[in-house]
C-alpha cells in the first residue's frame, strides 16, 4: 500500500490536476511510495473520503500506462505507520475538501493531512480547513512537498532538541525538530524542477485537458489577480520544456493548454515554441495561449499568421477599459494598441480570440462597463467572458474596501455582491447577464443570431435587456435545454425586438445547423422556407467543440 496520496478535487472530470503531477514528479525516491488520485467537486465528499482511506489500506488500482508510471504500491514490508494525503486546495474546492478532511480526520485522526495550493497559501488565520490539517506548504510546492513528506516518513517530526547536545547531535536535533504548522515554501529554480509531462496517462492525453506551462509569474501588478504576487517570471529551461513537448507529441496530445500568465512576455522563447508546433502540425492539433494584448511584434505575428484555421486560442486579459479603473487597480495597458492587435488578429490570421472583461472592479460604473463592453465588441473576440470580480485571498484588492464601500460573498468564490457604484440588485442582473451571455454569445451556438440583438443600438443595453427578460421567462440561467432557449430567444427577438420572424428563423436555423441539428426547433419551423428544412449534416470536427461551432459554416 502507498505511503502518499496526492490528491484533488477538480472542478470537473476533464481538467486534469497539473499541480499534483508536479509533486508526484518531484517526490525523487518517494515515488514508489505515492499515488495520485483524483476527484471532481460533483462527487459527495463521504465518498471522495471513503476512496482515500481506501488507496491507504488495499492495493490501488494499476500503474498509469504513460512512459513512466505512478508505482502500484510501497515496500512490501517495514513500511513506516505514517501515512501522508497531500490536498491540492483552489477557490473552486475549499468547502468539499473541508469536508472531506473532516471525514478523515474523524475516522483516522492519525494520518497526516498536508494542505497546499493558492487558497491556503496566504490569510491562514481563521480558515477551518487550516485548523484540521496537520501542515500547510505556502507558495510553490514542487520541491518542498517532497522534502516534508520525506521528514515524516522517516520520523523526523517530533524529536525533542536535547538540551546538554553536542553541537553535531544540536545540529541533528534542529535538523529533526517538528514541522510547524505553516510552512513557506521557498521560490524553486526551474532548473531544480523535475517536469511533469510523462505522469499524464494516455486516457489523460486522449480525454482531458492536458496543461502545460514555459514560464511561470506576472510582471504586472493587478491588484485583483494572484499572479501579481508571483514576481519575478521565471523560465522553464527551453530545451528541457520542447523536449517533453515532442515527447507528448510522439504520444499522440493533439490539444495543449499552456497556463503562463504572459505567453509573450519574452518574444524570443515565444516565437521558439510556436515555431517548434507549427513544424509539427498536424489537423486537429489546437494551442491554447495567454497573451498580453498590447504586445504583439512583428516577429510574433509573422509566425502567427501562418497556423491553420481553428488552431490557435488566444485568451486576452482586458478586464476594462476605463483608464481611471485601471489605475486603480494597477493596470498598466496601451488601448491604441490593443485595438491595433485585435484588427491585426481578427482580419489577417484564423485565431479565436477568447477575451476577458471583469464587472465590479472600484470605480466603474454600470455605464462605463457597459461603454467597455460595446468598445469590446467592435473588436470582434469571437468570446467575451464577463467575470465577476473575486476578493482572492492574498490579493491587494482590499485596500479599496473602504473607499469604494466594496462587499463580498463570505464563501467561495468571493464574488463581489455590491459596492458603492453598483447595489446588490444592479450585481444581480450583471451576474445573470454574464450567465446569459455565456449561453449564447460565447457558447457558438449563436454565432448569426446574435446580431439581430444589437443590430440597433447599444450591445450591452440591448443584451442586458435580452437577459433580464429570459430571467423572467426561465427563472433560472443553468440546465436549460438548447433547443428551449433558442425558442425563447426567437420569442424575445420577434416579440420584444419587434424583428421579423422570417429573419430571425432563418438565422436561427443556420445556427441550429452549424450544431449539427437536423431538425428545426418546432417554434421556427413554420417560418422557414420549405427548402431549408432538410440540409445536409454538418461534419463533425476534432478541433474543442466550443471553438469549433464559431468556425464552422452553416
Amino acid at each position: 500500500m502507498p505511503d502518499i496520496v496526492l490528491t484533488t478535487l477538480n472542478a470537473k472530470f476533464i481538467h486534469a490536476a497539473f499541480g499534483l503531477r508536479y509533486l508526484f514528479a518531484n517526490l525523487g525516491d518517494l515515488q514508489p511510495r505515492a499515488v495520485i488520485a483524483e476527484f471532481d467537486i460533483n462527487l459527495r465528499p463521504l465518498d471522495i473520503a471513503e476512496a482515500l482511506l481506501a488507496r491507504l489500506e488495499r492495493q490501488p488500482p494499476t500503474r498509469p500506462d504513460g512512459p513512466r508510471g505512478v508505482a502500484d504500491a510501497g515496500p512490501e514490508t517495514g513500511a513506516p505507520t505514517t501515512q501522508i494525503i497531500g490536498f491540492g486546495v483552489y477557490i473552486w474546492n475549499v468547502a468539499q475538501t473541508t469536508e472531506v478532511i473532516t471525514v478523515i480526520k474523524r475516522v483516522r485522526p492519525e494520518i497526516k493531512i498536508i494542505l497546499g495550493g493558492p487558497e491556503v497559501s496566504y490569510e491562514t488565520d481563521g480558515q477551518n480547513i487550516v485548523r484540521l490539517a496537520d501542515h500547510v506548504i505556502t507558495g510553490e510546492a514542487d520541491l518542498k512537498f517532497a522534502e516534508v513528506c520525506r521528514g515524516l516518513l522517516d520520523g523526523r517530526a517530533g524529536t525533542p532538541v536535547l538540551a546538554d547536545a553536542s553541537i553535531e547531535n544540536e545540529r541533528r536535533a534542529r535538523s529533526d525538530a517538528p514541522y510547524p504548522k505553516i510552512i513557506p515554501a521557498e521560490l524553486p529554480e526551474f532548473s531544480r524542477i523535475a517536469l511533469p509531462y510523462d505522469f499524464y496517462t494516455q486516457a489523460d492525453l486522449a480525454h482531458r485537458i492536458v496543461y502545460v506551462e514555459a514560464s511561470r509569474g506576472c510582471p504586472f501588478t493587478c491588484e485583483f489577480c494572484l499572479s501579481s504576487l508571483d514576481i519575478p517570471v521565471r523560465q522553464v529551461p527551453l530545451d528541457n520544456f520542447l523536449a517533453a513537448m515532442q515527447r507528448l507529441l510522439d504520444r499522440g496530445l493533439k490539444q495543449f493548454k499552456f497556463v503562463d500568465r504572459t505567453f509573450n512576455l519574452h518574444i524570443a522563447t515565444s516565437k521558439t515554441i510556436l515555431e517548434f508546433f507549427l513544424a509539427r502540425y498536424q489537423p486537429g492539433m489546437f494551442f491554447h495561449f495567454e497573451l498580453v494584448p498590447d504586445r504583439l511584434p512583428d516577429e510574433l505575428r509573422a509566425v502567427i499568421v501562418k497556423f491553420p484555421p481553428g488552431s490557435l486560442q488566444f485568451e486576452v486579459g482586458i478586464q476594462t477599459f476605463n483608464p481611471e479603473v485601471g489605475q486603480h487597480i494597477s493596470r498598466r495597458q496601451n488601448y491604441e494598441r490593443l485595438a491595433a492587435n485585435f484588427n491585426f488578429l481578427r482580419h489577417e490570421t484564423n485565431v479565436h480570440i477568447h477575451a476577458d472583461l471583469i464587472v465590479g472592479l472600484p470605480g466603474e460604473t454600470l455605464e462605463s462597463f457597459a461603454a467597455g463592453f460595446d468598445k469590446l465588441i467592435t473588436l470582434g473576440p469571437q468570446e467575451i467572458q464577463v467575470g465577476l470580480l473575486k476578493r482572492l485571498r492574498g490579493t491587494p484588492i482590499i485596500r479599496h474596501d473602504a473607499e469604494w464601500q466594496m462587499i463580498y460573498h463570505a464563501q467561495p468564490a468571493y464574488e463581489l455582491l455590491q459596492n458603492k457604484l453598483l447595489d446588490f440588485a444592479t450585481m444581480q442582473r450583471l451576474r445573470r447577464f454574464a450567465k446569459y451571455w455565456d449561453l449564447i454569445g460565447n457558447s457558438g451556438n449563436f454565432v448569426e443570431t446574435l446580431p439581430l440583438i444589437w443590430r440597433e443600438g447599444s450591445p450591452f443595453v440591448n443584451f442586458f435587456r435580452c437577459s433580464a427578460w429570459l430571467y423572467a421567462q426561465l427563472g433560472r440561467t443553468d440546465t436549460i435545454a438548447l433547443v428551449r432557449l433558442a425558442e425563447k430567444l426567437f420569442e424575445f427577438l420577434t416579440s420584444e425586438l419587434k424583428v421579423d420572424a422570417r429573419l430571425a428563423a432563418e438565422k436561427l436555423w443556420l445556427d441550429w445547423q452549424r450544431g449539427g441539428h437536423r431538425d428545426p426547433p418546432e417554434k421556427i419551423r413554420a417560418f422557414l422556407p420549405e427548402e431549408k428544412a432538410n440540409p445536409p449534416r454538418a461534419s463533425k470536427s476534432a478541433l474543442p467543440k466550443r471553438q469549433a461551432r464559431h468556425l464552422a459554416a452553416p
